[in-house]
């Protein structure tokens, strides 16, 4: 029998166990070999040495997720005892996890994963960054809380937030009111993320006197953008000429980051994506750095990571078939050349 003692010190009890034990429970069910009593800031786990070792092993990987996060969803304790190796990518592995900045209700606004740790890095020491993963994985958000942080430190004098404005599957022409009311919509998750760190009125001033402009990325042809963080979101619904031209805008003070997902390009068949071009083409280039982000990475509803592995694997199995088609054909023409010779 081994018995272990562990101090929780400085947390809160329900925060970390859950309302009615509810987290500890799932300790509880998961290891049944021990026996796990909490006593104050003092946790006894009691039975076979391999099994206390795991739940202590367990144990302390809630509470560090708790101290760097100050929060332990639910969800979040039982991915972690189902053993998800992805989980290990929510944590700062060592590294320091400091604040961007802090949101307008106070809330510390940090990266959640080591790829956005990661993208913050290169955003540190590059000027322009690429930033490319799935839905919900925090690119847009991470990026514009560095923007704002620059603002409030003065690094810069201006925010620019740009998209493409790409139909998604749906007409833009049918969308109601002016050009900017049918513009809006696209740009909306841009002014969701200023919303959670800029105060309301701090904001409306920002957008007024156009320190803060969101628009269009039609709208940057024929300008320099100087003394500014640029963000290009949905980079991925760029054509070549977009990018480049788009590229080409920055002055001797800006820095910019472009974030995409090459796996959902909403442009027209026949058109192909200039982003993974721009990658491959510029990313050698000093001063220029990339970070991918992966599903590891996703933060919002558990569910989303499982659908992105789905659509992946799905991808994947298109991509083997495609090119076995094409090995077969090309396998049937080199015979019927024979055939020919033959004749």
């Amino acid at each position: 029998m081994s018995e272990i003692i562990l101090q929780v010190d400085g947390l809160d009890p329900v925060a970390l166990f859950g309302e009615k034990n509810s987290k500890l429970n799932l300790l509880r069910e998961a290891i049944p070999e021990v026996v796990i009593t909490s006593r104050g800031n003092n946790v006894k786990i009691s039975g076979e040495k391999k099994f206390t070792q795991k739940a202590k092993d367990r144990l302390e990987l809630m509470v560090r997720l708790l101290r760097e996060h100050k929060e332990l969803q639910l969800q979040t304790v039982k991915d972690l005892l189902q053993g998800e190796n992805p989980f290990e990518s929510k944590l700062g592995n060592g590294h320091s996890n400091k604040t961007i900045l802090h949101g307008r209700d106070g809330r510390q606004i940090k990266a959640k994963t080591v790829n956005q740790q990661k993208m913050i890095a290169i955003a540190e020491a590059n000027d322009v960054v690429f930033a490319v993963g799935p839905a919900g994985t925090g690119k847009t958000y991470t990026a514009v809380a560095l923007a704002v942080r620059a603002l409030k430190n003065k690094v810069v004098k201006k925010i620019i937030l740009t998209r493409p404005a790409v139909e998604a599957g749906e007409n833009l022409g049918f969308l109601p009111g002016d050009l900017k009311e049918k513009i809006d919509p696209y740009l909306r998750p841009l002014y969701d993320a200023l919303d959670d760190m800029i105060p309301p009125e701090k904001l409306a001033q920002f957008m007024d006197t156009r320190v803060i402009e969101i628009a269009p990325l039609a709208y940057m042809r024929g300008r320099t953008l100087d003394n500014a963080f640029i963000i290009l979101d949905e980079a991925q619904n760029c054509s070549t000429a977009q990018i480049k031209m788009f590229l080409t805008r920055l002055g001797p003070t800006a820095n910019c980051i472009i974030t995409g997902d090459l796996s959902q390009v909403d442009l027209p068949y026949h058109q192909k994506s200039g982003l993974r071009r721009a990658i491959d083409l510029l990313s050698p280039i000093d001063g220029i750095g990339v970070v991918r982000l992966s599903a590891d990475d996703v933060v919002r509803h558990r569910l989303v990571k499982d659908i992105i592995r789905a659509y992946e694997k799905e991808d994947e199995w298109q991509r083997q078939r495609a090119h076995q088609r094409t090995e077969e054909e090309g396998g049937e023409r080199k015979e019927g050349e024979r055939e020919g010779e033959k004749v």
